[in-house]
């Protein structure tokens, strides 16, 4: 019987269906109505949901875009486990390992496209972890406490040998030991492998032309400012030799006026002891 959704999931599960872009924005405004409605506790569960790297966002969107579709991956996934383990018998599980496969093929396809969509590259590195998270899905199938789609807030890693004797043993798992998704990394295929070191290549020649690029226009407006400082230094002098020129004049000139006036004012005192003389 399907797990009866909370209110708050409703109000969540929105988030995950936006662009990437838009996430961190909305959950803070989520948490902040939150918890001015009065919720504190969810407002601090929204508040802790963490943005999803680009492969887990467009897986997210895979399930959204068509749930029903993506129940037909876990289902294959889990026909896979039966027929391995002989829980499933009279079947061919090599037809069953290759429309799983095509399953898988079809998902990356619509993977990249919606990646290339929402403007996020579709690398190698970055297809081959939407791979990854899709095998880990149909790995864990609908078993409670593991990651679901729809809400993936991480890439993940296939589980690991000792996991899947659990899986396919029918173990009860417990949750805590679900989570980190931690397996040995499995072994790359030499073609993704230069692939990914081209694109490694390619990014290391663009950052070196952007940086030489920056450089050169960094030593222009170097070159540029030198002149102009060279060029303001020299007014700098000549506006000091000028001002010194300028002030030894105003000196002079004092000195000239100073004498001029002490000149006329002899000239009045004697002009005074004349008039004197003449009228006695």
């Amino acid at each position: 019987m399907p797990k009866r959704r909370s209110d708050l999931d409703a109000e969540i599960d929105p988030l995950f269906q936006l662009p990437l872009a838009e996430f961190t924005g909305a959950r803070n405004a989520l948490a902040a109505r939150l918890r001015k409605e009065g919720r504190a506790a969810e407002a601090e569960r929204v508040k802790g949901l963490a943005k999803p790297p680009a492969p887990a966002w467009a897986v997210n969107q895979l399930y959204w875009q068509d749930p029903r579709s993506f129940e037909t991956l876990l289902t294959a996934g889990e026909r896979v486990r039966h027929a391995q383990t002989g829980k499933l018998r009279n079947v061919d599980l090599r037809a069953l390992l290759d429309d799983k496969k095509k399953l898988m093929a079809a998902f990356r396809t619509r993977a990249a496209a919606i990646l290339a969509g929402g403007g996020h590259a579709a690398s190698a590195e970055v297809m081959r972890r939407v791979s990854m998270t899709l095998e880990a899905l149909a790995a864990w199938g609908e078993r409670d406490g593991v990651p679901k789609a729809g809400r993936l807030t991480a890439d993940l890693e296939a589980p690991g040998f000792e996991t899947l004797a659990e899986l396919m043993g029918g173990t009860k798992l417990e949750p805590a030991n679900l989570l980190p998704f931690r397996s040995r990394k499995p072994v790359e295929d030499p073609a993704a492998a230069r692939a990914r070191a081209h694109e490694a290549v390619q990014a290391a020649e663009k950052a070196l032309r952007v940086a030489r690029r920056e450089a050169e226009h960094a030593q222009a407006a170097l070159t540029k400012a030198n002149a102009r400082t060279a060029a303001v230094e020299m007014q700098k002098q000549e506006i000091e030799a000028r001002y010194s020129e300028a002030k030894e004049q105003s000196r002079a000139a004092a000195t000239e006026a100073k004498k001029r006036a002490q000149t006329a004012a002899d000239a009045e005192r004697a002009l005074a002891k004349a008039r004197a003389a003449l009228e006695g």
